[in-house]
C-alpha cells in the first residue's frame, strides 16, 4: 500500500505542535500503535495515522542512516550511539579492523573502523573514528515486534546521492522468525545494512538479505546484535559463514623482496608491480627499518611477522629512503 500525500521536504517541514496533536491519536496504551493490530487500514483516520507516524519519525531515522563505503563498494547503516557506532550488516563490513567511510545524509565524510561481527546472523558494528556528538536512534530492546506491524525502512540505495538522501519505503512484517525478519518493504543493492524501523521511530531490524522480488527482503533483529553486543563490541569475529569470511593468517601478500642491510634493516631489492607495496609507494633501495613497531633484522624474521597477518590487515612500516625515515602503512593482499 502507498502513502504518498506528502514530498519528503513537506513531511520534515510539518509543524511539531501537530504533529503531536496528530500522534496522540496513533497510539493506545502502551505505546503501541493502533493499526498495527488492523488487518489493514479501514478508514482515513488509520491511513492519516499511519502517515503522521511515519512523519515524525523519519527526521531522526534519516539523520542517522548512514553510507558505508568500502573499496568493493557501499552499503548503508545507522547509528545507534552519540559517539558514532554504527550498526550494519556483516557482508556489508566484510571483517574485523578494516578502514571505511561513513557518509552522512549532508554528505559529511568520517573515517570509521569496523569492529566485530557474527558471520552466520549477517550483523556487525563499525566505529566512526572522527570525535563529535553525531545524530543517533533509538533501538527496539524490548524485542516488541509482532507480526503484521507497520515498518519503514531506510537506505542508500545504489550508494550516496546527495540531491537524493536515503530512500524510505513503508511495508509490513510478514514473517518472525528466531534470527530474521522478512518485511514488504522494497530493497535494491545499496540499501544492505540499512534500518528498518517501527513505527515510533524505533530500530528494529538491519538489513541483511535483499530477494529475488522486490517485496521480499529479510532483516536481522535487533535481538541478534543485543545477544552478541559485547563481542561485536571487542571485535571478534563471531560464527562461521555464509555473509563474511575469516581471513586465513599466512595469506598476506606484501610484493616486495628485501635482503639484511649491513647497518641494520633489510633493504627492498625488488617490488612487484600492481602489488600493495608497489601502490603504497616502496621502491627498490628502501631501508626497512620495522614492521607494525617490531624491528626488522632479517629476511626470515619478516616472513615469521607476515605469517600471523592475513589478507585485508594493516601493515605499518617505517623505511628510510634518502636519510629521511618516513611510514607506510596499507593492506596486504591476498595470494
Amino acid at each position: 500500500m502507498r502513502l504518498a500525500c506528502r514530498s519528503l521536504d513537506e513531511m520534515n517541514r510539518f509543524p511539531t505542535f501537530l504533529l503531536a496533536v496528530l500522534m496522540a491519536c496513533v497510539s493506545h496504551a502502551g505505546g503501541r500503535p493502533y493499526v498495527n493490530d488492523k488487518r489493514a487500514p479501514e478508514n482515513r483516520k488509520d491511513v492519516e495515522a499511519i502517515q503522521s507516524a511515519l512523519v515524525a519519525a523519519l527526521p531522526q531515522a534519516r539523520a542517522a542512516t548512514v553510507c558505508i563505503e568500502l573499496k568493493e563498494g557501499s552499503g548503508s547503516g545507522v547509528i545507534v550511539s552519540p559517539e558514532g557506532l554504527v550498526l550494519t550488516a556483516a557482508h556489508v563490513s566484510t571483517g574485523v579492523n578494516k578502514k571505511v567511510t561513513v557518509v552522512m545524509e549532508d554528505g559529511t565524510r568520517h573515517p570509521a573502523r569496523t569492529l566485530g561481527l557474527v558471520a552466520d546472523a549477517d550483523a556487525a558494528m563499525i566505529q566512526i573514528t572522527d570525535e563529535g556528538r553525531f545524530p543517533f536512534v533509538e533501538i527496539d530492546r524490548t524485542d516488541s515486534a509482532r507480526l503484521g506491524d507497520w515498518v519503514f525502512s531506510l537506505g542508500h540505495s545504489g550508494g550516496f546521492d546527495q540531491s537524493r538522501g536515503s530512500v524510505v519505503r513503508l511495508g509490513r512484517l510478514v514473517r518472525i522468525a528466531n534470527q530474521t525478519f522478512q518485511s514488504d518493504c522494497i530493497l535494491i543493492g545499496g540499501d544492505s545494512g540499512g534500518p528498518l524501523f517501527d513505527l515510533t521511530g524505533k530500530l528494529a531490524g538491519i538489513h541483511s538479505r535483499v530477494g529475488q522480488q522486490l517485496q521480499v527482503n529479510m532483516h536481522v533483529p535487533m535481538r541478534v546484535f543485543l545477544d552478541n553486543w559485547q563481542g561485536m563490541a571487542d571485535s571478534q569475529f563471531i560464527g562461521e559463514g555464509p555473509y563474511a569470511q575469516q581471513a586465513e593468517k599466512g595469506k598476506g601478500f606484501l610484493g616486495l623482496a628485501a635482503e639484511t642491510h649491513p647497518e641494520g634493516g633489510l633493504r627492498v631489492s625488488k617490488v612487484g608491480q600492481n602489488t600493495p607495496a608497489k601502490s603504497a609507494g616502496v621502491k627498490v633501495g628502501d631501508i626497512l627499518h620495522s614492521l607494525n613497531d617490531t624491528p626488522l633484522e632479517s629476511r626470515d624474521q619478516m616472513r615469521e611477522l607476515l605469517k600471523e597477518l592475513a589478507p585485508g590487515d594493516e601493515v605499518s612500516f617505517e623505511i628510510e629512503r634518502g636519510g629521511k625515515r618516513e611510514t607506510l602503512i596499507f593492506e596486504l593482499g591476498e595470494r
